[in-house]
């Protein structure tokens, strides 16, 4: 079986679940091949020991790539898809080549992501009623048409749950979550102060401002590293310096798990999410998460267990976890031991990629 993998951006999720899943698939004994956004992108498949060529696509409307994908294609007995580019021009292509084809839905556009696991979810400021009406009545029924050109992964049951609710159907969806790999636990007594982290693009729908407004009600020392960058980040970094908080603002960093052992907690004050990457490192490296109710984090977080769960924009919830644990850091660390054990049991990278290769021999050995 000849399995090819799509994926037209530089980074992010979707890139690092792919750097993990492509070389244990091959280890299985599949014919696997990368077609990606660059050549440095190629070249970290490479040092993986997975054959990769980059096929760049630019944007929705680029033909001309699309077409690029189409000649790389011959030969797939599947296509796995993992962007909407590569989902859009991907599994056409595939289609066309005669493949088998399945695509990855790490996420939904912004305005409407707040709406998996949160039906009632406000419609995010700024975002015209036009602009919500195409979402929900264009966007959605396209990706669920192109849904029906082969399969979807999931990678929560809350984003599963939002696309059965809009059209897609369940017999093209199956739920396979994300995977990270094991880290080394925390073993240390933590900081004279709670060092709060957070991994986040700086958007609207992550919740960051939240988290500022929750650091201002915190009265043990607290301390906010952010892991980030995006369009709020001057803004953020205004009403941190306003609101006098302690609050270190590093930008894009390349791996954060490296930034892991200076934490004693990893934040996750979300709006909208599917399945956080971040949470599953923070858990793989054996610390407690404090995260919200929305999306897929219920999945991955145990209220009281691995983690505390609070209400989404609650800053005075957010504040009140982050005292309890600043409070009893035995509690904390129990927390994360208990996170770690978890990560390792449901979420490893070899049992995700054993479901995800039982997956693709059902779909080839399929007639429909």
């Amino acid at each position: 079986m000849k399995v090819v993998y799509v994926s037209t951006i530089e980074r992010g999720g979707p890139v690092t679940h792919l750097k993990q899943l492509a070389p244990r698939v091959a280890a299985a004994g599949i014919d696997v091949h990368v077609l990606c956004a660059s050549e440095p992108v190629a070249e970290s498949f490479h040092a993986l020991g997975v054959p990769a060529e980059a096929v760049p696509v630019g944007h929705k409307l680029d033909a001309r790539g699309g077409a690029g994908l189409w000649r790389k294609l011959a030969g797939a007995d599947l296509v796995h898809t993992h962007d909407r580019r590569a989902g859009l021009f991907g599994r056409l292509a595939g289609r066309l080549r005669g493949a088998r084809v399945l695509h990855t839905l790490h996420g939904m556009p912004e305005e409407i992501a707040a709406r998996i696991g949160r039906p009632d979810a406000p419609n995010p400021p700024g975002v015209s009623r036009g602009r919500l009406a195409w979402l929900e009545h264009g966007y959605l029924p396209i990706e669920a048409g192109l849904a029906r050109l082969g399969h979807v992964v999931a990678p929560s049951q809350a984003m599963a749950d939002f696309l059965l609710a809009h059209g897609f159907s369940p017999r093209l969806l199956h739920v396979i979550p994300l995977a990270v790999d094991s880290g080394a636990v925390r073993t240390d007594d933590g900081h004279d102060v709670l060092v709060a982290g957070v991994a986040a693009n700086l958007e609207y729908w992550k919740g960051i401002d939240v988290l500022l407004e929750a650091a201002q009600l915190v009265e043990a020392p607290l301390r906010l590293e952010l892991y980030g960058d995006g369009s709020l980040r001057d803004r953020l970094e205004r009403q941190a310096q306003e609101a006098g908080v302690d609050a270190r603002f590093h930008g894009f960093v390349a791996d954060v798990r490296d930034r892991l052992p200076e934490l004693d907690v990893l934040v996750q004050p979300s709006r909208a999410d599917n399945l956080p990457l971040s949470i599953l490192e923070a858990m793989a490296a054996g610390l407690p998460v404090v995260g919200t109710r929305v999306g897929g984090i219920p999945e991955l977080v145990v209220d009281g267990a691995t983690g505390l769960l609070v209400e989404p924009e609650s800053p005075r919830a957010l504040a009140d976890a982050l005292e309890q644990l600043a409070g009893d850091p035995e509690r904390a660390r129990e927390l994360g031991r208990n996170g770690a054990a978890r990560a390792a049991e449901h979420f490893s990278p070899d049992g995700v990629a054993g479901q995800m290769v039982a997956l693709y021999e059902g779909l080839c050995a399929s007639s429909t």
